[in-house]
């Protein structure tokens, strides 16, 4: 079951447990892989699986979506959640051309952590 994240609209659910150790926190330097789809028809815009390589951003400083961003804090190495991401905390009126994401998408992640430092 998913869980709303305090002050925002994104709700988040765990979906595999993780190693314990050391959680994402904000300036925390993350490497994950994800999947991300399109609320409305659950079609794949993004895999970084299929494309081989995992993703690393800084955590909580807005490098990424809010969603994504708020959804995060908190997982371990290891763990896997789902993300339930409305558009104003996604990519909003503008979408992103570059992954076909519509304007006005709600989008749905699930994100596996696989190191933090």
């Amino acid at each position: 079951s998913l869980e709303a994240i305090p002050g925002l609209q994104t709700r988040r659910g765990l979906v595999r447990q993780g190693f314990g150790g050391p959680k994402v926190q904000q300036g925390s330097e993350v490497t994950v892989h994800a999947e991300g789809r399109l609320a409305a028809t659950g079609k794949v815009f993004w895999n970084s699986k299929e494309g081989g390589d995992a993703f690393r951003y800084k955590a909580g400083v807005g490098a990424v979506i809010k969603g994504w961003d708020a959804g995060c804090l908190g997982m371990e190495r290891g763990e896997v959640r789902r993300l339930e991401i409305p558009c104003a905390e996604g990519y909003g009126a503008n979408g992103f051309k570059a992954f076909n994401i519509p304007a006005h998408s709600d989008l749905t992640f699930t994100i596996e952590c696989l190191a933090i430092s």
